[in-house]
């Protein structure tokens, strides 16, 4: 086996230098005329339009949703307003400066016995907040959607305003530092988390399984990892003074992740390394599954060469084969077994277990597109705008079968999709 750590140090190398071949007539025909494209970007800016909240089954606005359509909701909305949905996360900043997962408004926060704690704040007199703790992505999900919001905007006096004692620029770091401070590994030089489904917010413990409790198995993975070294990177970028103390981390998080995380053998990341022990029989072996997901965020964070991408589009268009779903979107494959999850929505094939979400799957192609790969992403990207089409929304998920299913607006799916048909466009205009 070649030495992993050769590997990580290889891929901080080649951080964003994948180069562009030419496009083809026939292809930039395509993009050209492609209906489904035209319906996608018109239906997105009308969802968009309607509010912050995830999506019509959800009342809150949730970080690691706002993160994938700000965006686009810088299209339709004044810059104050995606202002003020940042200032409300960072307003409600816990005292160890970890980030919440949504707010809602006071007023609506039903306090019920099993149900979402509420965290309150001085400084946020309106919404109150909630956290799935047992995901790490919140604080770099901040960044990364503060990130979008100044480079899409060119609002750098955002980053210099103050919310208490501290601005925006600095919050952004106690963000960080926290992650550092209370999700850190010592022995592997990572962030860990619950033991989830890929990107997923659902523990194997525990009917509902959004909370750390005494059953939680502690383990890292590539998503919370390379979703920290792209906030890193995003925070290096827009607040330069930061680049001394978080280079070295980052360069460090890259090495760390590709060293522990990356089977250099099956060309894959492994799915967990865990730090007290697997949570799933002796038996079960969970390296047979590949996350789509934590695959997708991994290249954007520049941990694969050109040829590894290759090497994974291959295997995630394997998979949407093998299983008969509708896109690279799929989950993972395979899903985890029936009963490994106790949450019922779990099952094989169900909601994070195995569901095909554009929401992951609309990210991919975004990584194609600026990796070169303009042909394979227009390819991968038809099933999703053809389905919109057919069902007249942004669906949250698609069954097995392609079937919609959860949030009919869900806005993330509607801004990713939005951006990686526009990435397309822009490609043959240049």
């Amino acid at each position: 086996m070649r030495n992993k750590l050769m590997i990580g140090l290889m891929a901080i190398a080649l951080m964003g230098c994948g180069k562009a071949p030419k496009v083809s007539e026939e292809l930039k025909t395509s993009i050209q005329t492609n209906e489904s494209f035209k319906f996608v970007k018109t239906k997105a800016l009308e969802v968009v339009k309607t509010g912050f909240n995830a999506g019509d089954g959800y009342g809150e606005v949730w970080i690691r949703d706002y993160n994938t359509f700000i965006e686009l909701s810088a299209e339709v909305y004044p810059h104050d307003e995606l202002k003020e949905n940042l200032r409300v996360f960072f307003r409600l900043q816990g005292d160890d400066g970890n980030i919440l997962d949504g707010f809602i408004p006071q007023s609506k926060a039903v306090q019920s016995e099993g149900g979402y704690t509420y965290y309150y704040n001085e400084l946020e007199p309106t919404y109150c907040g909630h956290k799935n703790d047992v995901e790490t992505d919140h604080e770099t999900s901040l960044v990364q959607a503060v990130y979008k919001y100044v480079t899409k905007t060119g609002d750098t006096a955002f980053l210099k305003e103050k919310i208490g004692d501290k601005t925006v620029a600095e919050r952004m770091e106690w963000a960080m530092e926290f992650l550092l401070n209370h999700r850190w590994s010592n022995e592997y030089g990572l962030i860990w988390g619950a033991t989830t489904a890929d990107w997923g917010d659902v523990q194997q413990s525990h009917p509902w399984g959004v909370f750390i409790d005494e059953d939680t198995k502690f383990s890292l993975d590539i998503y919370d990892n390379a979703m920290f070294i792209i906030a890193l990177n995003n925070m290096m970028e827009i607040v330069p003074e930061s680049k001394a103390k978080w280079e070295p981390i980052r360069d460090g998080l890259a090495q760390n992740t590709m060293l522990h995380l990356w089977d250099t053998e099956n060309d894959k990341f492994i799915p967990h390394v865990y730090l007290d022990g697997s949570p799933f029989p002796a038996d079960f072996d969970e390296n047979e599954i590949y996350y789509h997901g934590g695959t997708a965020v991994a290249i954007e964070a520049g941990l694969l060469s050109n040829e590894q991408i290759k090497i994974s589009l291959d295997k995630m268009i394997a998979n949407v084969k093998a299983s008969g779903a509708g896109s690279i979107g799929l989950t993972m494959y395979p899903p985890y077994p029936e009963g490994f999850f106790e949450n019922k929505g779990m099952y094989p094939y169900g909601y994070q277990n195995g569901g095909d979400w554009t929401w992951f799957g609309a990210r991919i192609i975004q990584q194609l597109i600026d990796y070169g790969f303009y042909q394979e992403a227009y390819e991968q990207l038809l099933p999703m705008t053809e389905r919109v089409v057919k069902n007249d929304g942004f669906f949250e998920w698609y069954t097995v079968n392609n079937e919609p299913t959860g949030s009919g607006t869900f806005r993330g799916s509607a801004g990713v999709l939005y951006k990686a048909i526009e990435m397309l466009e822009q490609v043959i205009e240049e």
